[in-house]
């Protein structure tokens, strides 16, 4: 075998760097919301399943590209490229749909402050996610399951399905996932936002017991975080559509390394969510201090102010 080259090296190893960076963080997501024990909020199940869908990528999606990054070829098999494709699939729409959900959970917060607990209950929103992960599956399968040769990508080294010949269900899928996602998420964070707006601007509400519920609400840093982690999925997505857009229209770009960059700065949007988590949510910064002194601190019971779990917070 040839030696591989400087060019074929770095990316070989940004590849792997973006893979260990997003089973790290991913990881730490979800051990820290488990291994929590005090109050949490419902919205934690569904950083849970976008935090597993992530995991899933670093750990069966981006490893299988690092190997043919360097031989500059794909070395494992049609089999295993079409199952990396659907699995690619599968996972990004598991992924807007989760934001969907949770842009609804935070629009239920507002619209519904007195109910909320019992409109969104833990057994409720792991239904909605079990659901989430089952149908994402099942609408992924028919390009899996057809006779098309999966693509390689020699620009990006990744697998994906050859969805040019099912233009019609390409259609319908991407109305599926999109749809309803992208005009969920428009109209409740756009609620969100006006409400906080007129609550900030003194408009009277006469209800005194349901104003005192909507401005505990709107004071949760949970709204600003997970649009935080809304505008960083599309925003890191965006190149990549653009760049296929673009070429639909006027052909390819004859620009190096343009489609490495935009694929993987896509990708790269499954290691930002513990970073914005870190950021702007104190709950996640709360268990993630539960867990490191756990972990430090296995021999002797911890006390709860030192984990902030006292009846004052």
């Amino acid at each position: 075998m040839e030696e591989p080259s400087l060019e074929a090296l770095m990316q070989a190893s940004l590849i792997f760097v973006v893979g260990v960076a997003i089973i790290l963080s991913n990881l730490l997501i979800i051990a820290t919301y488990l291994n929590f024990r005090g109050p949490s909020e419902v919205i934690n199940y569904y950083l849970l399943s976008l935090a597993s869908a992530d995991l899933l990528c670093g750990l069966l999606v981006v490893p299988l590209s690092v190997y043919p990054a360097l031989v500059r070829r794909w070395v494992y098999g049609d089999i295993v490229c079409r199952l990396i494709g659907y699995l690619e699939v599968t996972l990004w729409a598991v992924s807007v749909y989760t934001f969907m959900w949770i842009s609804v959970d935070r629009y239920l917060a507002i619209r519904k402050p007195l109910r909320y607990e019992t409109v969104q209950t833990k057994t409720r929103c792991q239904c909605w996610m079990a659901f989430t992960w089952i149908s994402a599956a099942m609408m992924c399968c028919p390009p899996l399951l057809g006779f098309n040769k999966p693509i390689f990508d020699h620009e990006a080294f990744i697998c994906m399905l050859d969805w040019g010949n099912m233009a019609a269900y390409t259609v319908t899928l991407s109305i599926l996932v999109l749809g309803p996602s992208v005009i969920t998420i428009v109209y409740t964070y756009y609620y969100i936002f006006s409400m906080m707006r007129k609550l900030r601007s003194g408009v009277p509400i006469h209800d005194k017991e349901y104003a005192t519920a909507l401005s505990e609400n709107l004071s949760n840093p949970s709204h600003i975080m997970s649009f935080v982690l809304v505008m960083t999925f599309w925003a890191s997505w965006a190149p990549y559509a653009g760049l296929r857009l673009y070429a639909v229209v006027n052909g390819p770009p004859q620009v190096p390394f343009l489609n490495f960059a935009v694929v993987w700065f896509g990708v790269t949007n499954s290691f930002w969510k513990a970073v914005v988590l870190g950021t702007l949510s104190p709950q996640f910064r709360l268990a993630a201090r539960v867990l490191c002194l756990t972990l430090c601190c296995r021999h002797r019971r911890l006390p709860p102010e030192l984990l902030g779990l006292d009846d004052d917070d």
